[in-house]
C-alpha cells in the first residue's frame, strides 16, 4: 500500500501525527461518551429495580388470604399429691457408736498351772455359755477337798459320841432325883418318929447325911449333863467350821475351771498352756455377742421436744443403720436410759438405747460408727408436703379445675426432705410438686399421672373423643 501511495504522486500522504487541537477534542468526545455510557447503566438499573418493587408489591397485594392460626394457651405437665391432714412425727437423724450391752473381765480365783485353754480363746473368737475357757491343775485342791470331807467326818463322829454322853449324863440325873426324893421321904419319916420318940437323934442325923448325900449326886450328874451338852455345843460349832472348810475346798476345785458366763466374743487374753497363774491375775475380757447399744447425743432442742411431748424419752423405738460399704443394715432398739451427765462438750443429752441384734443375721461390733433415726414431735392435723411444693414466701399452689391457686401455709418442720405444715389447706386438695418458676393464680396445668392414665387406657380415650 505504501508502494502504491508513492507510485501515485498526484496524492498527498496523510500524516499519522494529528495537530495538538485534533486531540484535544478527541480526548473530550471521549469523556462524553463514556459519562453518556455510565449515566445509561443507571438509567437501566434504576428502570429494573423500579420494575422489581412494583412487581414484588403487585405480587403481595395480590396474593391469597391464608387463615390464621389461632393462639393456644400454653399448659405445664406437673405431678401432683392428694392432700390429708394427720398427726405427722419428723424423723431426727443423728450419729453415734455401738458399744458392748455386756462385758467382764475374767481373772483367775486360784493359783496354778494352766493345762487346758479353749481353742478358739484368741481375740474376735466366739464362745458359747458354760464352755471351759482355762482349766488350771486340781491336784493340791482336790486334796484338800478330800482332807475337809475326812475332818468333817471326824467331827461328825465326835458328835455322835458326844451326844451318846448326854444321854448317859440324863439318865443319871434321873436316877439321881429318884434317890434324893426317896431319901428326903426317909427323912421326913425319921422326923416324925423322933417326935413319937420312936427313932434316936443318931438315926436323923443319918438320914440327913444320906439326903445331903443324894443332892451332892445330882448336882454332880447335872454338872456332868452340862459338861457333856457343852461339848455337844462345842462338836457342832467345829462340825460347822469343818463344813465350811470343805465348801471352800470345793469352791476351790471347782474354780480351777473358768467357764464363759454368757455367749460371748473374746476382747482379749492371756492365758497359754504351762503358765503360771496367781489369784486375780487377769485371764481374758469378754463382751456379750447379743447385747449392743448405741450411744448418741440429742440436741438441748431436741431433747426438750422429746420430753415436752411425753415427759421422757426412755421407751421410745430406734432405728439404728450401720453401712457395710454401700449397703445398710438395719437394727431395731429401744431407749432404755439418758447418760448420767449432760455431754456439754457434744453440745447436748447422750443417750443410749439397747439394740435387738437378733433382728439380723449381720452380727454387730463395738465400735461402729451408725446412724440412729428416733420420732420428732409429733404434730397433730398437720399436712406433709414435699420441699418442691414450698415456696419461699410460706405459699403453695392447688389444683382446681386444671388451674392453679395460691394458698398460704405455716412451715412446722423439716422431715428429711419434706416439710410439715399447717394452714389454708383441707383434706383431699391437690397439692402442686412439681417447682414452676413461673408460677401463679390462673396457670393452666395438666397432672402427667392423670394424662399417663389416659393414655394407658384407650375405653377413656374413645369416650373422651365421642366414638
Amino acid at each position: 500500500m505504501l508502494q502504491s501511495l508513492q507510485k501515485d504522486p498526484g496524492k498527498q500522504p496523510v500524516s499519522e501525527v494529528l495537530p495538538p487541537e485534533g486531540k484535544v477534542a478527541q480526548r473530550v468526545r471521549g469523556r462524553w461518551t463514556l459519562l453518556l455510557k455510565a449515566l445509561l447503566q443507571m438509567l437501566i438499573a434504576f428502570a429494573i429495580l423500579f420494575g422489581a418493587v412494583k412487581g414484588m408489591n403487585v405480587l403481595i397485594a395480590s396474593k391469597p388470604e391464608v387463615p390464621k392460626r389461632p393462639i393456644q394457651e400454653k399448659s405445664y405437665a406437673v405431678e401432683t399429691l392428694n392432700l390429708a391432714a394427720a398427726d405427722h412425727a419428723p424423723t431426727i437423724n443423728v450419729y453415734g457408736e455401738t458399744t458392748a450391752g455386756r462385758e467382764v473381765e475374767l481373772r483367775s480365783l486360784v493359783a496354778g498351772e494352766v493345762v487346758e485353754v479353749h481353742p478358739d480363746l484368741k481375740a474376735g473368737g466366739a464362745v458359747k455359755q458354760g464352755e471351759v475357757l482355762v482349766a488350771i491343775d486340781r491336784f493340791d485342791y482336790e486334796g484338800a477337798v478330800t482332807e475337809a470331807e475326812a475332818n468333817l467326818a471326824e467331827a461328825r463322829a465326835g458328835l455322835v459320841e458326844s451326844e451318846g454322853g448326854v444321854k448317859l449324863q440324863k439318865g443319871n440325873v434321873v436316877r439321881a432325883q429318884e434317890q434324893l426324893e426317896f431319901a428326903q421321904r426317909d427323912l421326913e419319916r425319921a422326923e416324925e418318929l423322933l417326935g413319937k420318940g420312936a427313932v434316936t437323934e443318931r438315926t436323923l442325923d443319918d438320914r440327913k447325911l444320906i439326903v445331903s448325900q443324894r443332892r451332892q449326886t445330882l448336882e454332880q450328874a447335872q454338872n456332868s449333863l452340862a459338861l457333856e451338852e457343852a461339848r455337844v455345843d462345842q462338836q457342832k460349832a467345829a462340825i460347822k467350821r469343818l463344813e465350811w472348810r470343805l465348801q471352800n475346798a470345793q469352791r476351790q476345785l471347782e474354780n480351777t475351771i473358768l467357764t464363759a458366763p454368757f455367749d460371748a466374743i473374746v476382747r482379749s487374753e492371756s492365758a497359754e498352756l504351762g503358765r503360771l497363774v496367781s489369784i486375780n491375775d487377769a485371764i481374758v475380757s469378754l463382751y456379750s455377742s447379743d447385747a449392743f447399744e448405741v450411744r448418741f447425743t440429742l440436741s438441748d432442742n431436741q431433747y426438750g421436744r422429746l420430753l415436752a411431748e411425753t415427759g421422757t424419752v426412755v421407751g421410745r423405738p430406734v432405728n439404728v443403720t450401720w453401712y457395710l460399704g454401700n449397703e445398710p443394715v438395719i437394727y431395731p432398739a429401744t431407749v432404755t436410759r439418758i447418760g448420767a451427765d449432760v455431754a456439754s462438750n457434744r453440745g447436748g443429752v447422750e443417750v443410749i438405747a439397747r439394740i435387738d441384734g437378733k433382728a439380723t443375721s449381720i452380727p454387730l461390733r463395738p465400735g461402729a460408727f451408725v446412724e440412729v433415726s428416733l420420732a420428732d414431735r409429733s404434730y397433730a392435723q398437720s399436712y406433709r408436703i414435699p420441699e418442691t411444693a414450698y415456696y419461699g414466701d410460706g405459699t403453695v399452689f392447688v389444683v382446681e379445675n386444671s388451674r392453679l391457686q395460691p394458698r398460704k401455709v405455716t412451715s412446722l418442720a423439716i422431715d428429711d426432705g419434706w416439710l410439715l405444715v399447717t394452714g389454708a389447706l383441707k383434706d383431699g386438695d391437690v397439692l402442686l410438686t412439681t417447682r414452676i418458676p413461673e408460677a401463679g393464680a390462673g396457670l393452666l396445668v395438666k397432672d402427667v399421672v392423670e394424662a399417663q392414665a389416659g393414655a394407658n387406657n384407650p375405653d377413656a380415650q374413645n369416650a373422651g373423643n365421642g366414638q
